[in-house]
Formats: structure tokens, sequence, C-alpha cells
């Protein structure tokens, strides 16, 4: 049997490896077992802390509603208990944004849900 040399395909894995890491410092973008260990490190903060990202965007906007109906004469939790009752289908996203950029409409979607308790 022949022998195989692998070395186009190791230098590829190489370079792709080194180009991932360009602006690292020190090693960790020219020795290759360095870089790698720093991409695979990176990838997989990317992969959790974009889970993490989606899970702190909706403490912020929880807090956000909170400040709001509390100004409005509501509890968050009271708040949503009563938006359910209103079947008022806002998500908390949008309401944060509203809380944010246009508290009249924030207040009137309060006493919307406040009329069905």
């Amino acid at each position: 049997m022949t022998r195989v040399k692998g070395g186009i395909v190791t230098r590829r894995r190489h370079k792709k490896v080194l180009k991932h890491n360009r602006g690292n410092f020190g090693t960790r973008h020219r020795l290759f077992k360095r870089a790698n260990e720093t991409m695979l490190k990176s990838l997989w903060y990317a992969y959790r802390d974009r889970r993490n990202r989606k899970r702190d965007l909706r403490r912020l906007w929880i807090t956000r509603i909170n400040a709001a109906s509390r100004a409005n004469g509501l509890s968050y939790s009271k708040f949503i208990y009563a938006m359910k009752k209103a079947n008022i289908q806002l998500n908390r996203k949008m309401l944060a944004d509203l809380a944010v950029r246009d508290p009249k409409a924030f207040s009137n979607v309060v006493e919307k849900a406040k009329t069905a308790i």
C-alpha cells in the first residue's frame, strides 16, 4: 500500500485555525496548539452566551415592565395576571419597549388590564 502524506490537509486546517485567532495575544495566534485551544474555548463561550443573552434580555424586560407598572399602581405579577385575564397578548419584549419609549401607551395597556380584574 502506498504512503499517503497529509501535508496539504493539515496545512489547510492549521491555517484555518490560525486565521480564526487573528488578533489574539502572543502564542494564541502563532502556535497551532495554543490557537486551537483558544478557538475551541471561544466557540464554546459563543454558544453558551447566545443562550445567556436571551436570559439577560428577558430579565431586563421584566425589570422595565415592573418599574413602569408600579408607576401605574400595579406590581409586575398582578399586571401580567390582569393582562391574561383581559386577553391582551403582548409579549414582554414589546411591553418593555412600550414602557421605555411610549409611557402613555403603556399606561393605557395597564388601564385596560386593570378593568379585567
